[in-house]
């Protein structure tokens, strides 16, 4: 599925107003991506660049042009991309930009682009260096910026971009799509929750960082119907080899709240939304304790691999948490 696609018909705002942009040679400065989880922010910030950039856009991006492919695969020389997904941006990372467009640019277009994904991630002394940025941003420059919580995002920041809200298709047409491109129910369950749209679904299932989630949690749920010491075993020994990669431990520790989500769903007699897992989950409810308070760690946990929190301690410390006590 071309990226432009998805955006036309699950983002139709942010097609138009980027759209009419282009067309009236009236680029904002700064754009800010806000979405909740699912939105594909990062996918959207780079197709962004790439219209900018792109040698034949209709209206956008055509994801073919030597412009297009080389924001792809990283090797345009104008283009930096700032990525909080996996670690706290720094100060020193914002300079290292800042550095890199105060020279004149190297690329026939003349263009400056940036992307900082995940703005909230930033630390405080790197969002004082891109305010002053942002306030005096130089000729043929644009800075696009996402967030998953624009409640985290200093007002100063907010006030100059231009905000773009992008929306969540409901849960139940994103499964519908995915069981029309036969995507395995087990894995549209999980990753609709991830991404929003079926075949983008299609898309990650055979990701090697999915893949890997995505076994673990099974042991994990297999391991937590059994002992608290065979648990605390199977995550030494299977899982937190495993998920060794701070993007997989993000992925994994995800799966794992969504099931705690279920449990506390289930004990209160509502759906469960994981239905290809509820054999595993349904008994938890009953072997576990503290289960409110687990799934509250464990998205704690979550939130804290953004602060440089190594993945092995994150899953050890998870790990002692829900199985004590039993």
């Amino acid at each position: 599925m071309k990226f432009s696609t998805y955006l036309q018909n699950r983002q139709p705002i942010l097609w138009r107003t980027f759209s009419n942009a282009l067309a009236m040679d009236k680029i904002n400065h700064a754009y800010l991506l806000s979405g909740e989880s699912g939105v594909p922010l990062k996918e959207t910030a780079l197709f962004l660049a790439k219209s900018i950039l792109c040698a034949n856009p209709n209206p956008l991006a055509d994801e073919e042009c030597r412009f297009c492919r080389r924001i792809e695969h990283g090797t345009y020389s104008d283009f930096f991309m700032l990525d909080g997904s996996n670690e706290s941006i720094k100060k020193d990372d914002v300079q290292e930009v800042v550095a890199g467009f105060s020279k004149t640019p190297l690329e026939e277009k003349g263009i400056l682009i940036y992307v900082i994904h995940l703005v909230e991630n930033m630390t405080v002394e790197s969002i004082n260096s891109l305010l002053k940025f942002l306030e005096e941003p130089g000729k043929n420059t644009y800075a696009i910026l996402t967030t998953q919580n624009e409640a985290r995002i200093l007002p100063t920041i907010i006030s100059r971009c231009e905000t773009i809200r992008m929306t969540l298709a409901p849960r139940s047409t994103v499964l519908d799509e995915a069981a029309m491109l036969n995507v395995p129910k087990e894995d549209a369950e999980l990753l609709a929750y991830f991404v929003n749209s079926g075949e983008l679904i299609l898309e990650q299932v055979e990701s090697d960082e999915y893949q890997n989630a995505k076994e673990s949690f099974k042991i994990a749920l297999e391991s937590l119907n059994e002992t608290s010491s065979y648990a605390l075993y199977a995550f030494e020994k299977d899982i937190i080899s495993k998920v060794s990669k701070k993007s997989e431990a993000k992925y994994f520790l995800d799966m794992l709240a969504l099931a705690f989500k279920d449990i506390v769903a289930y004990k209160e007699n509502q759906i469960v939304k994981l239905g290809e897992y509820s054999t595993l989950i349904k008994p938890l409810s009953s072997k576990l304790n503290h289960i409110e308070e687990s799934l509250i760690e464990i998205m704690k946990v979550r939130s804290q691999l953004d602060l440089n929190i190594s993945p092995a301690l994150a899953l050890e410390h998870v790990a002692n948490y829900i199985t004590k006590g039993r």
